[in-house]
């Protein structure tokens, strides 16, 4: 796809726009990244993008005309079709298929984590954090050896999981660690994820302040 130029249309913080980014970068795909203010909605992105979320992709066309796509699964999946590299996704259908399933898995772990690491009160983020620790078993029972989920390879269920175990990385560690503790595997693989290029460079070099910032906005406990 050289005759193609791949527009990335982002907001620095936000978890769904990184699945995007660490497909490009796994995939070694020159691209222009566009951070957005949600806050105050520019005309432009508003009329390329029907729901008013980031990401979206723009990728210009042969003619010089521009596609849009958004939602970031629907974006990563058409990167690992199109472009060279590794496939992110087995070959075997089956395999294929029980791995979109935890995808669909990590939107509830993603969640569960988000509300507790937002928790304003002590009730709240402990009912939170044992919801995410119940996520986080069940993963732990699915992993193998690791590295990565699947093994050896990274695969697109890592760059879906990555950025909300990025979180953990930055928040206190005495917050942080509870949550992972008897659970070996989950840990080391939020560590193997944590080392990887395409993950540590798919955020602004000032993410973590950024993230603070905005959890001590919100009043988060964590942030405290």
């Amino acid at each position: 796809m050289t005759d193609t130029t791949l527009t990335l249309i982002s907001h620095p913080l936000c978890p769904f726009v990184q699945r995007a980014a660490i497909l490009l970068l796994e995939k070694d795909v020159p691209f222009e990244r566009i951070n957005v203010d949600l806050s105050a909605k520019p005309d432009w992105f508003l009329a390329l993008s029907p729901t008013g979320k980031v990401p979206l992709l723009k990728v210009r066309q042969p003619d010089g005309s521009d596609a849009i796509l958004l939602e970031s699964m629907v974006i990563c999946e058409y990167l690992d079709e199109t472009q060279t590299g590794a496939p992110m996704y087995p070959d075997d259908a089956l395999s294929r298929a029980r791995q979109r399933a935890w995808i669909e898995f990590a939107t509830q772990t993603q969640t569960e984590g988000w509300m507790f690491l937002h928790a304003v009160d002590s009730a709240t983020a402990e009912t939170r954090r044992s919801a995410f620790r119940d996520k986080l078993r069940k993963l732990e029972a699915e992993l193998g050896d690791g590295p990565y989920f699947a093994g050896a390879d990274f695969g697109m269920v890592d760059a879906v999981f990555a950025p909300m175990f990025r979180y953990f990385g930055i928040i206190d560690s005495a917050a942080a660690k509870p949550i992972f503790d008897g659970l070996p595997r989950a840990n080391a693989w939020r560590a193997a994820l944590a080392e990887r290029p395409s993950v540590r460079n798919a955020v602004v070099a000032d993410y973590a302040d950024r993230f603070r910032d905005h959890l001590r906005q919100h009043g988060a406990l964590v942030a405290a």
